[in-house]
Formats: C-alpha cells, structure tokens, sequence
C-alpha cells in the first residue's frame, strides 16, 4: 500500500500521529498523481494545511500548472488570504486550459470584494472564450442576480431553459425566474413561475417568495395559506410574520395578526420594526398598554428611531402624561433628526406643564414646516391667545380657516379678536 493510501486509512482512524507520519512519508515517496489525489481527499476532509502542502510541493515541481495555483488560491480565499489568491490566479497564462476556471475563480472573489465591475468583467472574458459552457451562463446570471440586476439575470437564465437546462449546482432556475420577477417588483410574471414548482422542491425562500407575491397580488387567502405553510415547516424564518401580519389585517383578522407578530417577536426579539408594527397592530385592536409595552421595547433596541419616538410621544400625548414627554423629547432638541412633529409634541406637553417660553419657542419651531397641518395651526393659534399674543394667534387662525372653512368656532374666536 502506498502510503497516501495508509494516511488516509489512518485518519479515518483516528491515529493522528501515524497520519502524519504516513503524511511526511508520502511527500517524500508518492508518486504526483497520488499526491495530488491525497491532497483533493485531505482539502474536502477539512485539512486544508495538509493540502497545501502537496499543491505548493507539485508546484514547485510544475510551475506553470494551472490546476495547482487554482487549488493554491481557493486556499487562500479560505485564509481570507484575497492578496495571495489574486497572486495566483493572475499567474495562470491564457493558452492554459484551467484560465477560463481561473477567470470563475477570480470573479467570485472580487464579488465577494464589491468589484463588481471588474467581476462582471472576468465573467463575460470567460464567457467570450467558451460560449456554450451553460456553468458560465449559470455564474453570469448568479452574478447578476446577486447584484440585483434582475432583467440580465433572467435572460440569462431563460436562455439555459431553452436549451434544455432546468437546473444547475442544485438550482432551479425556474425558481430563480420566479425570485427575480419578485424582486423587481413584476409580480404576474412572478407568479407564474413559482407556482410550476412542484411541492417537494419548494423549499422555505421559494415558499416565501410565493406567499409575498401572492400578498403583493393581493391575494390575502393564498399569501395567509403559503405564509401558514412556511411557519410550520420553518418557524425560524423571521421574515414571514411581519407579511403574514398584514395579510391578516388586510383580511380583518386583527386578533390573529396580534397573535402572529407575537410569534414573530418571539423569534426576532431583537428587530425594532417587529416592535413598531406590534404595537401599531395592538392599536388596532385597541389594546393601549401594550401599544406603550411594544413602542418601549423597540425603542430600548434602537433609541433613535425616530418613527417610534414619534408614535410613542402621540401616545403619551394621548394618554395626558405631559411630563414622560417632556423627558422623552428634551434629551433630543439638539440632535439633527429631531423634526418639526417631534417640536410640535413638545410644545404641547410643555403648554399643559405650564412651561409656557418652552412651549412657545416650540411652536415656533414647529410653525416652520407645518404650514398646512391644520391641527398644529388650531391648536398652535388657540396657545398663542391663551398667553396674550393675539396678532400671532390671528395669523395662525386666518392660516388655519383656509384649510377648513367650516370651523365657525375659530371664525368667531377670529372676528372678536378683530
């Protein structure tokens, strides 16, 4: 036996010391064809020092061989060694039969780099050499996929259907069709591919994939059937809830949205939007402590969401507990995404505090941008006459009766103040 043969007879098992004594034995006696078999066994068994240390021996020996440096790189893209990989792979001349690899190899590294200019490049040179490799096509239309350039990608995968190729390396390209139409929003089309997919290749992304064009078709029934499906199959996939959710609502059934988004949050603590939409779900079934539980526990996660600050200073307003916005709100004035609805609730917590010069300079803040909201303008015009400031109160009247006509209790507050 020789002794490549007895290395890996020994690391079956187990004896890792007569392995790499085998091992030394075999670099100093095996033939190269034995070396380089043990080397492609010892690189998918996850010894990958081992490997290399064949690969660098067989090029020393053979320093034009293509093969070798191609292993050599895949090494190093393993090390994240990118620098040495590029070394290799750029040392492989053009007239070598492994270039076209080399350009494969090459492209999916800069990919992985975002060169995605100079990896498009690698996979169209390798595409001009061998124009009817479908491996090439499949990887171009991988590329574009993944890079969301969805109209390249299907017509790339289009053209490999035609030809009789329905999947590659374990995908199936009708599935990708039926993604891509997704993705780009094309959801007729969409859907007439992801429903060729038989039940048994539908795995959980083709399955969501189904479910949320459905949703987009506004078919709430068979989006709730497929979103359902997925949850029992792969309780884990966040995404679902959030659209299962929605298709609930859209459908009436806000209890069974609750309890959904629930699950979700029990699957996906830790993503604030998940919270936001609880909450919003949970004022929709009229359930207000926990619309203040859920809008606190995604404001923990992300204290400067300004979409939940917003919904949780109008509920605090709701609610008359003036002074928790004031202490939600303050902290923020000076911080660039404080808005001018975020002025207006602190100006009206502050007006109720009695905190009147806060309340004003507020309001002023506010009035800067909400020119046509005829709330802020009513409230902002009966504040400024509650302290006294009649002229500005007027303006924010006369303001206020342009956008509603029909308010005849300003109009009158209006005409005694002239």
């Amino acid at each position: 036996m020789n002794y490549s043969a007895e290395a890996l007879n020994q690391l079956e098992a187990g004896q890792l010391d007569k392995f790499q004594e085998n091992f030394d034995l075999a670099l100093k006696n095996d033939d190269d064809d034995l070396l380089f078999s043990l080397a492609e066994e010892l690189y998918s068994l996850g010894f990958t020092d081992n490997a290399k240390r064949i690969y660098e021996q067989l090029l020393t020996k053979y320093p034009d061989e293509g093969q070798l440096k191609i292993q050599l790189a895949e090494l190093a893209i393993d090390d994240q060694d990118d620098e040495a990989a590029l070394e290799y792979l750029t040392t492989i001349n053009k007239d070598d039969p492994n270039y076209v690899q080399a350009l494969l190899v090459a492209a999916d590294l800069y990919q992985t780099q975002e060169l995605f200019e100079i990896s498009e490049q690698k996979l169209l040179e390798a595409r001009a050499i061998a124009p009817d490799e479908p491996v090439i096509d499949f990887a171009l239309g991988e590329f574009y996929f993944a890079t969301r350039n969805f109209n390249k990608a299907i017509r790339i995968y289009l053209q490999l259907i035609k030809a009789g190729t329905l999947e590659i390396a374990g995908v199936n390209l009708v599935q990708r069709i039926g993604v891509a139409y997704a993705q780009s929003g094309k959801f007729e089309q969409a859907l007439g591919y992801l429903t060729q997919i038989k039940p048994v290749d539908m795995n959980p992304d083709t399955r969501f994939e189904l479910a949320f064009t459905q949703f987009n078709l506004h078919d709430y029934g068979e989006a709730i059937k497929n979103f359902e499906e997925l949850r029992e199959t792969d309780p884990q996939y966040s995404s679902l809830y959030s659209y299962l959710a929605d298709a609930y609502i859209q459908q009436n059934e806000n209890s069974a949205a609750l309890r959904t988004i629930q699950e979700g949050l029990g699957v996906d603590q830790y993503n604030e939007q998940l919270w936001l939409k609880a909450a919003n779900i949970a004022q929709l079934v009229g359930d207000d402590d926990l619309v203040q539980k859920y809008l606190q526990q995604g404001l923990a996660i992300d204290p400067e969401n300004l979409e939940i600050i917003t919904q949780l200073a109008n509920w605090l307003i709701k609610h008359d507990h003036f002074q928790e916005v004031v202490d939600l709100l303050t902290p923020l004035q000076d911080e660039e995404q404080f808005d001018a609805v975020l002025s207006w609730n602190l100006a009206t917590a502050n007006n109720h505090l009695g905190k009147i010069k806060a309340a004003k300079h507020n309001y002023e803040l506010a009035g800067i941008e909400l020119t046509n909201d005829s709330d802020f303008l009513k409230e902002a015009g009966l504040f400024y006459r509650s302290v006294g400031e009649i002229e500005v109160a007027q303006d924010y009247f006369k303001r206020y009766l342009t956008l509603v006509p029909s308010d005849f209790e300003i109009e009158t507050l209006l005409d005694e103040n002239l």
